[in-house]
């Protein structure tokens, strides 16, 4: 009996001390758990593994159901969670910030921030979670002041990782926007390119129009009247002979001049016309080419008057005679019979002025626009039928940039036309 007694207090004193043991393996277990958990919150990272032990003593369980709310936007509610199993969600209402799940946390800053909880966190499912209280962290911080030294470590990492990547982010930036803007400058320059070229494109189309058609046509009629002469000779009287003579000087004149004009205008597109400057009177360039055009004059009974003063400046002598040759030429061809044309020049600190007025058709206001471009330049019928290219005045234009000066004109049609040049001193 006595036996038997004994037997069965050692079986109960064996049950209970394997009870405790399995209790205490049991919570040795849960506070492993909790510490892995608390070791997963990177605001704690710098703290020591006692601290970090001392630490798991604050944190309580907490269990919510599915869409429990477990901080609401606008709370003052001040915890922070780390999750242990289930899942929630930081929202504003309807828009879904973050999903959170097994070790993932919230709310940390709440534990050192007063102001009110910008999201709500909401339970998606049965879930449980470790909460440390403010009142908790503010005891923590008082009873373990390295704590706070640990925090205030992890928090200027932070602040320096921000930097770090702000200042990454803003180079990033700036090489995007260095990009960007080589991008742009390339695209412009290629557009440049392209309207360049599309210049280039009208003005060799422009070329072979005057080589093909207004070049040829003053030697087919050349070529013609010689050809009558020379088959039919005897036919003919001797005021018939110097007509044709006369037809044949003025077509060969013509070719003469447009394909002299159309030499020198290839020379300056390839940049081989260079000036050749010396000092020369602007008077005398213009008394030279009245002279050489006065035939024309006298055959449409129009007068000529010019500045009778003086003005010596550098020039080249070449390319200023043919910007005045072919500026006289122009109002001789559209001035009618018994017109006039007059040649002023002035002069000011930096520029000699050159005006030459014609009592001419005039120009259109659309046409004066084109005047200078050979993509656009308007040819018209003379008064007593000339034919011409516009070249000529293309070519003063080039003449006139290379001293650094500019041409202009002002017409009314019907009264007239005033031509207008300046050379740089």
């Amino acid at each position: 009996m006595e036996l038997t007694k004994k037997s069965y207090l050692y079986k109960q004193y064996r049950n209970i001390t394997h009870n405790t043991r399995l209790t205490m393996l049991f919570r040795r277990a849960q506070k492993n758990e909790k510490l892995n958990f608390i070791k997963e919150v990177s605001l704690f990272r710098n703290l020591s593994e006692r601290n970090f032990k001392a630490l798991c003593k604050y944190f309580k369980l907490v269990s919510f159901k599915r869409n429990d709310v477990i901080i609401s936007k606008e709370n003052m509610a001040r915890a922070m969670y780390i999750v242990i199993d289930g899942s929630v969600q930081v929202h504003d209402q309807e828009y879904i910030y973050a999903a959170l799940s097994r070790k993932q946390y919230f709310g940390e800053y709440s534990l050192i921030d007063n102001d009110k909880r910008s999201a709500s966190v909401t339970a998606i499912t049965d879930c449980n979670l470790y909460e440390l209280s403010c009142d908790s962290f503010e005891k923590i911080l008082h009873d373990i002041p390295e704590v706070a030294r640990a925090i205030l470590k992890e928090l200027v990492n932070r602040l320096r990782d921000t930097n770090i990547l702000e200042e990454k982010l803003t180079q990033r930036t700036l090489n995007i926007q260095r990009d960007k803007f080589e991008i742009m400058r390339q695209r412009d320059n290629l557009e440049e390119e392209r309207l360049e070229l599309l210049q280039l494109n009208k003005t060799k189309d422009k070329f072979m129009t005057i080589v093909a058609h207004d070049l040829k046509n003053p030697f087919s009629t050349i070529i013609g009247i010689s050809e009558l002469l020379i088959t039919d000779f005897d036919r003919y009287d001797r005021d018939q002979i110097k007509m044709f003579l006369e037809q044949i000087h003025k077509y060969s004149g013509s070719a003469y001049s447009l394909l002299d004009n159309l030499l020198q205008w290839a020379r300056s597109q390839t940049g081989r016309l260079k000036l050749k400057k010396g000092l020369y009177n602007i008077k005398d360039i213009v008394e030279e080419t009245i002279e050489l055009l006065i035939g024309v004059a006298n055959q449409k009974e129009i007068s000529i008057e010019h500045d009778n003063h003086s003005i010596y400046m550098d020039l080249d002598v070449n390319m200023v005679s043919t910007v005045v040759r072919n500026l006289i030429s122009n109002a001789l061809k559209f001035t009618p019979k018994k017109g006039k044309i007059s040649i002023t020049y002035a002069e000011d600190t930096d520029m000699v002025h050159v005006y030459i007025k014609d009592t001419g058709v005039g120009i259109s206001e659309e046409d004066q626009t084109k005047l200078f471009r050979i993509d656009t330049n308007p040819t018209t019928i003379g008064t007593g039928e000339e034919k011409g290219t516009g070249l000529g005045l293309i070519l003063c234009g080039e003449f006139v940039k290379l001293h650094q000066g500019t041409i202009t004109v002002n017409s009314e049609e019907g009264v007239g036309s005033t031509f207008h040049f300046t050379l740089k001193k």
